[in-house]
């Protein structure tokens, strides 16, 4: 067969990934706070993206308030010659009672002296007065401004915490740089992570200068910090309490028992009866296993909903988006009018082009991330809707393809809506993906079971369970099954420890100390 070249005429349709597609997806799978992250970046690229706030505005009635008072430039004259006349009043009371000048009684006061014209001791009272009023100064001068934030105190780190001590603790140069670099190897939890031979052999010291450093250092407070590990940590807190006897090491040295709520092994292994066995776990529950963790400690960001879902009038659910977490831009078109007729070259012109397409973009791009997200919340509440009303032994089970057939979308779209979206309900804030659950089939051939009410209804059982009748995971089964749910216990065991749920065994043990 022989080879030639030749023109062919083809016509095919085919989805091409463009930039403002591209931008689009991306954007549908943001959280809100990456959403507003790339949004200020923007804002920050595009002259022609202004923010819009609603907040803003010129005040009714034709004058404008004041930010801090709210009262109109005719209000704050009225009170300024309430003030005046207030002030007036004091001064000539109290000079006639004391049969002095203020100027006498107070001279290091520029406000009091005798030398100023008639009416200025009032004035400048007045003004300073007017000016706290105000917001501005606490009743200094006018010129002053204090910021309320510089008078709080900054929190104070643990490794900071901990170099003020040892520079009183150690006078060394040497041994102080040894212990800075220990100092700065501390986690959060107050624990050294640090291999002193390698250190050793780095910095051309001793292991056992490093020993004695180390066993400087953790004489520090808080008790407990620069431990290698949990046994060592609470060895420290019960050597400072002088409680370090050898049953209480071999309780320390046998923690992994503890663990397990082997007591039998416990109390074999420490030479104690029971009552001293209780009494010893009391007092090492009472040590904290983090010393470091009260220090520097990091703000923890609530969680901001994107949908708040309230009950309706007519019984059923209200969905809202949360217009707190939607970025709202606006297309500056006056401000592309006024600078394109001024641009000087076709790379002006170009740039500015770009511009206007980009910010029309993302503009369309955020209204239809915002249809989206709505329209899928909408469809979740109502397939959730038993849930909403009941609670989460309710929970239907749910797949993104029932959304997706439900709302004429794709299943990759409304797993890009779901991811890192929450939703505020009645029952509380959760992610929407949580409302997604395997399904369990019915031991009675109904309706199937959710897994999340499964494992809800698991932790129940377990939780309602007596010392002396203990569930295992067969007879959870019996149980499920009994109440119409069909589960293996392999299935009852992934679940159970899914919910970090001890074994029976543990359980029994655990329970039968407390009640000891």
């Amino acid at each position: 067969m022989a080879l030639s070249p030749k023109l062919e005429i083809r016509q095919g349709q085919t989805l091409i990934m463009t930039p403002q597609l591209m931008q689009a997806i991306k954007l549908l799978q943001m959280s809100s706070l990456d959403l507003t992250s790339y949004v200020e970046a923007e804002m920050e690229r595009n002259p022609l993206l202004e923010r819009v706030d609603s907040d803003t505005g010129p005040a009714e009635g034709g004058e404008a308030a004041d930010a801090d008072t709210g009262s109109t430039p005719r209000e704050a004259e009225g009170d300024g010659e309430w003030l005046s006349a207030e002030l007036s009043d004091s001064s000539r009371d109290i000079a006639s009672r004391l049969d002095t000048d203020l100027g006498n009684i107070y001279p290091d006061d520029p406000g009091t002296g005798r030398e100023q014209p008639a009416g200025g001791a009032e004035t400048q009272q007045r003004d300073q007065w007017q000016t706290g009023l105000g917001g501005r100064t606490g009743g200094g001068g006018a010129s002053e401004d204090y910021n309320l934030e510089a008078f709080v105190a900054s929190d104070v780190s643990l490794q900071q915490h901990l170099r003020e001590q040892m520079v009183l603790a150690i006078a060394d140069p040497v041994d102080r740089m040894i212990a800075q670099v220990m100092i700065d190897n501390l986690d959060d939890a107050g624990y050294l992570r640090l291999d002193l031979d390698e250190t050793g052999e780095r910095m051309g010291v001793e292991r056992a200068r490093l020993d004695r450093i180390l066993s400087l250092l953790q004489t520090l407070e808080p008790t407990g910090v620069f431990a290698t590990s949990l046994a060592e940590c609470l060895k420290l807190q019960l050597q400072e309490k002088n409680r370090y006897d050898p049953a209480m090491a071999a309780l320390i040295e046998n923690i992994d028992l503890l663990a397990r709520h082997d007591y039998a092994a416990l109390k074999a292994a420490c030479g104690v009866d029971d009552e001293d066995l209780r009494e010893m776990i009391a007092e090492l529950r009472a040590l904290d296993p983090k010393p470091g963790s009260f220090f520097g400690e990091t703000l923890i960001q609530p969680v901001v909903p994107d949908v708040v879902v309230r009950a309706a009038r007519d019984g059923g659910w209200s969905v809202e988006l949360n217009s707190d977490t939607l970025p709202k831009v606006l297309v500056n078109q006056t401000y592309y009018a006024l600078i394109s007729k001024k641009a000087r070259d076709e790379t002006e012109k170009t740039f500015l082009t770009d511009c206007l397409q980009t910010a029309n973009w993302l503009s369309k791009s955020l209204d239809q991330r915002a249809r989206t997200i709505l329209k899928v919340a909408s469809e979740i509440v109502r397939q959730q809707d038993a849930f909403l009303a009941e609670g989460v032994q309710h929970l239907r089970p749910l797949n993104l393809r029932t959304i997706a057939e439900a709302i004429s979308m794709h299943e990759s779209t409304v797993s890009r809506v779901t991811s890192n979206k929450y939703i505020a309900t009645p029952r509380g804030i959760f992610e929407l993906k949580y409302f997604f659950s395997a399904s369990i089939p019915s031991a009675g051939g109904g309706d199937a079971h959710s897994a999340e009410a499964v494992r809800h209804r698991i932790r129940a059982l377990i939780d309602a369970e007596s010392p002396s009748d203990v569930l295992s995971d067969d007879t959870l089964v019996k149980v499920l099954k009994a109440e119409g749910i069909d589960i293996a216990r392999r299935t009852v065991a992934k679940y159970r420890e899914s919910l970090r749920l001890p074994s029976s065994v543990q359980r029994r043990r655990e329970k039968q100390a407390r009640r000891d």
